[in-house]
């Protein structure tokens, strides 16, 4: 009974067995493309601390002129209304932050669990992000765990100890293990529309869908509500599947990453065909070509270089530092795409990533034509290899629009522009405020 009555909440929808997957949700009638399929209130969130000041640590939204916690002095909200909201969150860190001041650095996995617990405390029933499937349902895949991961776990349990004590009541050591694993596997990044890292969240009824490298809908966020939209037309009895990873890569990548992170390989058809593979690893076009162990040992290294870099995490967190250390990454990313360009087309997907990272970095440095012809160059590529309504696409006609008009080619940037608003309509809705702020950029222009 209360899942027909979570379906009929969620317009249409119901959570099912899915063959081979576990759980799953499905189509009870016809979605459209662009169609908004459901939307779910946070359970949890948390704000990236690289963003406190330019976005209200409640809401998310993002403002100038926020107004400071008057005790910590490091939480930044709307109005009162929003810190009030927030409050029975912000206390388990408020003086905390306050006791340890630059000392103060849990991660955000730590951050968002201690939440998790305070509000399983004051809110034992069910929530309205929980329609379909409570966070206590969540799977945890403890099974599966290696030692390196179990390690990582009690690291974590040591900082919420270390870092978390007076508003928070403990379960034991081995509840505790469950609920990070469950973290690790449930957890959503929040970015903003250039994909920028803003915080993380737990969106239960979201979690609830199943991974595919083909996708018939992409979840967007509208401060700390993820919406749910059709990317393609979506019939009754359908299942409904996101991307749980970056779809650039070639199947090999893409699987090795979910099963790091969430112990399955994908069967869907693009992992069954690999037809796109080929294009994403495109070689060179010479007269004597690169041989098979050539092209597998850059293979080799492109993937070492991007492990490394995806260890670096977010740009906002690691360039706050000196000038020196950011021309030395640049330097890493024009020798790599030296090496790698000896033997790969611009086109494929491991030079498109270092184009990538050295774009980022011309960006904080505010080298506007570096970052310009970084971003020339991986458009189209990026066009072909990403699915229809990517939003990775959407990002970098945006970022691509906003550098032309900076640089003064208004024709070139409202044309980029547009084609940022076509695709964001479709995966973000017309009113949302994204595309409000970025026509009003058209305007002003």
């Amino acid at each position: 009974m209360r899942s027909e009555a979570a379906a009929a909440q969620l317009g249409g929808l119901e959570m099912f067995a899915s063959a081979g997957k576990g759980r799953g949700l499905r189509a009870r009638r016809r979605f459209a493309v662009g169609e908004l399929l459901f939307s779910c209130p946070a359970y949890v969130a948390v704000l990236a601390v690289s963003e406190r000041g330019s976005h209200c640590d409640g809401c998310f939204a993002r403002k100038e002129g926020l107004s400071k916690c008057g005790r910590c002095k490091q939480a930044f909200y709307c109005n009162v209304e929003c810190q009030k909201e927030d409050w029975p969150m912000h206390k388990l860190e408020c003086a905390s932050m306050c006791t340890f001041g630059q000392n103060w650095h849990p991660s955000e996995t730590v951050r968002l669990t201690a939440r998790i617990l305070a509000k399983q405390k004051t809110h034992p029933e069910r929530t309205q992000s929980e329609k379909l499937l409570a966070v206590k349902e969540f799977e945890s895949h403890l099974d599966k765990l290696d030692n390196e991961k179990r390690e990582l776990i009690q690291n974590d349990i040591a900082a919420l100890h270390h870092f978390y004590s007076k508003h928070l009541d403990y379960p034991d050591n081995a509840a505790l293990v469950v609920l990070f694993a469950q973290v690790n596997c449930n957890g959503f990044t929040i970015e903003d529309e250039e994909l920028s890292h803003l915080g993380s969240a737990i969106f239960p009824d979201v979690a609830l869908m199943n991974h595919s490298c083909c996708p018939n809908v992409i979840v967007t966020y509208k401060g700390t509500l993820a919406e749910v939209r059709a990317v393609r037309e979506i019939e009754p009895g359908e299942e409904i599947f996101s991307s749980y990873i970056d779809l650039l890569y070639p199947t090999e990548d893409r699987n090795d990453r979910l099963r790091d992170s969430y112990f399955f390989s994908c069967d869907c058809r693009e992992c069954t065909t690999k037809e796109k593979d080929k294009e994403k690893l495109e070689i060179c076009k010479l007269n004597d070509p690169p041989s098979a162990e050539t092209v597998k040992d850059m293979i080799r290294y492109a993937r070492n270089v991007i492990e490394e870099f995806r260890r670096a995490k977010h740009y906002k967190y690691i360039l706050c530092l000196a000038l020196t250390p950011l021309v030395e990454l640049l330097e890493i990313c024009e020798l790599s795409l030296d090496k790698m360009g000896a033997v790969f087309e611009d086109s494929n997907v491991y030079m498109l990533h270092m184009m990538y990272q050295a774009m980022g970095v011309c960006l904080y440095v505010q080298d506007w034509e570096g970052a310009l012809c970084y971003g020339q160059k991986i458009i189209r590529p990026y066009s072909k290899h990403y699915p229809s309504y990517s939003l990775n696409v959407a990002s970098m006609w945006l970022k691509l629009g906003r550098l032309y008009m900076a640089l003064k080619n208004r024709t070139a940037g409202v044309k980029a522009l547009k084609r940022a608003i076509a695709i964001m309509e479709v995966a973000h809705g017309k009113d949302h405020p994204y595309i409000s702020e970025i026509k009003k950029e058209l305007e002003d222009h």
